[in-house]
């Protein structure tokens, strides 16, 4: 694994690494968001010439149709292969733009400077980068490392409280698959009041961890899968509606369906499915989900990536702190599941 570096702000650290790689051209891509609010954070840190191209933010712009227009600009940019992209966003930029530098003449290198606190504590670490496709989350991808990491508690500020409560999500989900103390920890009740950098720091060592072990999910990474089950099929199933879920929403909700799963199917305690339950609600309060939902999101779930053949394979909890992966689960139990949260 490249390395991942934690600073407070990206200017000189940035500077540095540019400095000590060879490149032929340098391609800076941003969102509108991060355009407008994180672009001026590195702006000195730049080389004097570099391209820059900036797409529409949101999930819903993690397609093939967005990858071909940041392929058509490398192109007209006139990028070769010792071109070096760098991708300043969250995870969806950091999962397309790493994508798109991936597949680019066969393979370009690329900076990650995640900007979410989703993105720092989990999509910018472990290589895995993709596009949604044909209404499927992370559908087409590959396992590519950046050259570097560059993380930088900073970017924080620039976010929505909204958007920093989604990224606390995957710091809950380290906890509940690998760390009780760290966990029990966290503070739910004022959840704005965490010390992100330390968290940031736990965080990305707990997921550096367990993808050194397993850099390709052929067993224990998908542990790290906990809650996406149906957490990736509720997000999808409200993408393009009203109830739009931003992904840790999502994932707290599969959390809650998961646990319950967890004490179904791995005999995980009572305890344990009411603390995680409790917890995961006074940070997230409880999505709306109608007896219409539940088909479309079954049906969700049958296209996820860790499952084989006709099999739902779910990570499941044997108790807060440890994780287990590749349990079968069928689509009655996954519908007691969303009816368990539903009644809440």
């Amino acid at each position: 694994m490249n390395p991942i570096i934690i600073a407070e702000q990206p200017s000189k650290p940035l500077s540095e690494a540019l400095s000590s790689l060879t490149f032929s051209s340098l391609f800076i891509l941003t969102d509108e968001n991060t355009q407008e609010y994180c672009f001026p954070l590195i702006k000195d840190a730049l080389p004097e010439s570099y391209f820059h191209f900036t797409f529409p933010a949101g999930e819903k712009h993690k397609n093939l149709e967005t990858c071909a227009e940041i392929w058509t600009e490398m192109t007209e940019a006139g990028l070769d292969r010792k071109a070096l992209v760098l991708n300043l966003g969250g995870g969806v930029l950091g999962d397309m733009g790493g994508f798109c530098a991936s597949i680019y003449k066969r393979g370009v290198r690329f900076i990650n400077l995640p900007t979410t606190l989703l993105s720092q504590v989990d999509a910018s670490v472990g290589g895995k980068l993709g596009v949604d496709f044909e209404g499927l989350k992370n559908h087409l991808g590959v396992f590519n490392e950046p050259e570097l990491v560059l993380i930088c508690p900073q970017f924080l500020n620039t976010l929505p409280s909204n958007e920093l409560r989604s990224g606390f999500a995957e710091i809950i989900k380290h906890g509940l698959i690998r760390d009780k103390e760290y966990f029990e920890n966290l503070d739910f009740q004022n959840w704005k009041e965490n010390d992100w950098k330390s968290l940031i720091s736990h965080s990305v060592e707990i997921k550096k961890s367990v993808v050194q072990e397993d850099p390709k999910e052929a067993g224990l990474r998908k542990i790290l899968n906990f809650g996406h089950t149906i957490g990736h099929a509720l997000e999808t199933h409200f993408l393009d509606g009203s109830n739009h879920l931003l992904h840790g929403e999502a994932i707290a909700a599969g959390m809650i369906c998961e646990a319950w799963l967890s004490k179904e199917k791995c005999q995980m305690s009572s305890a344990d499915l009411q603390k995680i339950t409790q917890n995961l609600l006074e940070v997230y309060g409880k999505i709306r989900l109608n007896k219409a939902d539940f088909e479309p999101v079954l049906n969700l779930c049958l296209q996820d990536k860790k499952n084989e053949g006709k099999e739902i394979l779910f990570s499941l909890l044997e108790k807060i702190g440890s994780c287990t992966y590749n349990v079968p689960v069928n689509k009655n139990e996954i519908a007691a599941a969303l009816t368990y949260y539903q009644n809440l």
